[in-house]
């Protein structure tokens, strides 16, 4: 049988693999059942309370960030506003309030300030990088890495002063740069006279320490660092800071202390300038320059601390500290430069707003010359703890001043001046001016007169009877001969007959422009005087007879000008007496010298003139003189007028002016004196007796002269100003 028609089957192997069945499904296992855990029940009360601290917390922090929100808001808007109210920098960089005043001698160097001294801007790049160093490493040496406010430096602040006993922002306030500029700028307020009693009340104001002046400043200092780069600050507090002896800035405090610019200071230097700036007026080295040094060492060491000075470079900067410049230590002319700053105009010396240079008579060596003299007199010839003062005025012939003292302490300012202020009688020194009228009306120093007793009846006080300071009379003399040896009945004696009122008008006109005595007394001095008023007269006799004006400003003009706003207000005046005349009373001046009263001025090698004085009771000594290059003037006296003990003009004010001149000359060639001796006319013979005047009605120093007699305060004997011996 065949297999036609069948399909054969496919030639395919069987699959060796058998299918796996899927697997039954199976049935999800039922959850076991969760243990059920013992559930704790929470201490309601304490539920309570962690519920109410919860609610707390989520109040405070919510109402705190909210509140501080609007707080940096207000804060950035209060930063904004006073930023849009801060000048460009320029406008910072000289806040006076006053001007000030630079004296410069008769060579052109300083030697005093007045005022609120400013040397000119400087920038934090110009100045030394010294100073610039040492300021900020000595005020705020995170000065470049905080935002004005230094929290660090607050809180280190609060703990100190937390810690000795004071309140949190009393005593160290953690004050950054920025702040301290701050306070240097009022917080933008400027002084106004309208609005305040007096500057020093602004300045109070300016530095009040309440929490809410605080709270001003640091939104000031913030809009500050806004404002301006960090040493554009610095470059503010540079300029502004006082920095003692009437220095304001870097500059003016440099050329006040060191006579160089800012730009120039040394490390020494440098630290004793950042030293400053935290007591200015007790740390000033014109004050106290050891303490002032030592502030500097801290200073120094400072600076090594934080990597502005190598170990090597501090000890070698403490090793030589900064010493004052020859200007600062001198401080010379004091009472020179007070007299010069009240003889100019107040708007251009005591209240300038400008920066005033003031040109003087001032001859710094004769300054010192003068000085010296006066300290080593007292310091060899005075008794220990003598209470008496002494004053010099040197000046040429011409008034003008080279040297002022006026009292026993040169290195002061704003004292009194006993060459200017003090009004004191004359005594004896007065006579020339009695010889001066009589030379004028033809008489000579060979003139003769008779020395005899003699009196005045004087209405209203009675007899009035001079002697001289021997108590002898010595008949007949010349005029040379009554002034060299001062006597006193002589002088009374051409005074009254030459007339008083001439003899008030020569001296007058020489100078003397205080009141003079109407009675018989004014021969003897009785009238009062100033230092420098008797030596611009004795100057008018030098220069051949004409009127003299003591002056000490030459020329004063603007800083930064060149033409000057005035010139000098003194000099040379007009004629008084011929000079013959003069030329003959210089003569007889010298024998005062040479033979007679003031023996002990008299000058090695060169011809010298002067005359002595003493008052009544010794209350006053003067001696008065000249060569032919100088005139000078010396008074001493007590203050309170008591009398000195043992001291005549002839004495202790001759030798003063004797070391002083000796000082003065030192190394100048000698000149002869412009003198000479007259012959004919009235000098050849004797004059007549001189008549007792018919005395004018009763003065005013008539009656101070009564109303002595009668108070027992001078006898009808009493010698009225010649003890010259």
């Amino acid at each position: 049988m065949s297999n036609t028609g069948r399909k054969k089957p496919r030639l395919v192997a069987d699959k060796r693999t058998p299918k796996k069945k899927p697997a039954p499904k199976r049935k999800p296992r039922a959850a076991k059942p969760k243990r059920r855990t013992a559930k704790r029940k929470r201490n309601p009360i304490a539920a309570f309370f962690i519920g109410i601290f919860r609610w707390v917390f989520r109040l405070i922090w919510t109402i705190t960030w909210r509140v501080s929100a609007v707080c940096l808001i207000v804060l950035g808007l209060a930063v904004a506003y006073t930023y849009t109210t801060l000048p460009a920098l320029e406008a910072y960089l000289d806040g006076r309030a006053r001007g000030s005043v630079t004296l410069l001698d008769r060579h052109g160097e300083v030697f005093a300030w007045r005022g609120d001294q400013f040397g000119g801007v400087v920038t934090a790049q110009s100045v030394s990088p010294h100073l610039k160093n040492a300021v900020v490493a000595t005020e705020d040496k995170r000065f470049y890495r905080h935002f004005g406010l230094s929290p660090r430096g607050i809180a280190s602040a609060v703990k100190i002063n937390l810690s000795e006993g004071r309140g949190p922002l009393s005593g160290h306030g953690g004050s950054t740069i920025t702040q301290q500029t701050a306070k240097l700028l009022c917080l933008g307020v400027v002084y106004e006279k309208s609005k305040w009693t007096s500057e020093k009340d602004y300045v109070k104001d300016c530095r009040r320490g309440s929490l809410a002046r605080k709270a001003k400043e640091a939104i000031f200092s913030m809009a500050m660092e806004v404002k301006y780069s960090k040493d554009e600050i610095l470059s503010i507090y540079l300029n502004r800071a006082y920095m003692g002896g009437g220095a304001y800035g870097a500059e003016a405090a440099s050329q006040r202390y060191f006579g160089k610019p800012a730009a120039a200071l040394n490390a020494s230097e440098a630290a004793m300038l950042s030293g400053l700036l935290t007591a200015p007026s007790r740390l000033a080295p014109t004050t106290n320059l050891k303490r002032s040094q030592d502030r500097a060492a801290t200073v120094l060491r400072l600076m090594h601390e934080q990597g502005y000075l190598t170990r090597a470079e501090m000890k070698t900067a403490q090793a030589n500290p900064a010493t004052l410049s020859e200007a600062a230590q001198a401080q010379a002319g004091g009472y020179f430069a007070d007299w010069v700053m009240e003889s100019g105009p107040e708007f251009f010396t005591r209240d300038t707003t400008e920066d005033v240079i003031i040109k003087t008579t001032l001859d710094q060596r004769i300054q010192k010359a003068a000085e010296d003299a006066l300290k080593f007199t007292f310091e060899n010839k005075v008794k220990e703890g003598s209470q008496a003062q002494a004053a010099i005025v040197v000046m040429s012939a011409d008034g003008a001043v080279r040297a002022m003292v006026g009292g026993r302490q040169s290195k002061v300012t704003g004292a009194f001046n006993r060459a200017t202020m003090a009004k004191r009688q004359t005594g004896s020194a007065f006579k020339p001016f009695v010889y001066a009228t009589a030379l004028e009306l033809g008489y000579t120093s060979g003139s003769k007169i008779v020395d005899e007793p003699y009196c005045l009846n004087i209405p209203g006080s009675g007899k009035w009877c001079p002697e001289n300071y021997t108590r002898k009379h010595y008949g007949e003399v010349t005029l040379l001969d009554a002034l060299r040896n001062s006597l006193n009945i002589p002088a009374v004696k051409v005074s009254e007959s030459v007339g008083r009122d001439l003899v008030r008008k020569v001296a007058s006109e020489f100078g003397i422009e205080s009141d003079l005595a109407a009675g018989p007394a004014l021969a003897l001095g009785a009238s009062e005087s100033t230092l420098i008023e008797m030596s611009g007269a004795y100057a008018g006799i030098l220069n051949g007879g004409s009127s003299v004006t003591p002056y000490g400003l030459v020329e004063l003009r603007l800083l930064g000008d060149d033409e000057p706003l005035m010139g000098s207000g003194g000099g040379i005046g007009e004629r008084v007496i011929q000079r013959d005349a003069a030329q003959e009373l210089i003569y007889m001046m010298n024998q005062v010298i040479d033979n007679g009263t003031g023996k002990r001025a008299k000058l090695p090698d060169r011809q010298a003139a002067g005359k002595t004085g003493t008052t009544q009771a010794a209350r006053d000594a003067w001696f008065l003189g000249f060569t032919a290059d100088y005139v000078a003037g010396v008074w001493m006296g007590n203050d309170d007028n008591k009398p000195l003990k043992g001291v005549t003009g002839g004495g202790l004010p001759a030798e003063i002016w004797h070391e002083t001149m000796i000082r003065v000359h030192a190394g100048l060639p000698a000149k002869p004196l412009p003198m000479a001796r007259r012959s004919g006319g009235v000098n050849e013979q004797q004059p007549e007796p001189v008549p007792q005047r018919q005395l004018e009605p009763e003065s005013a120093i008539d009656g101070i002269f009564r109303d002595l007699l009668r108070s027992g305060e001078i006898t009808p004997n009493d010698n009225a100003g010649g003890a010259d011996r």
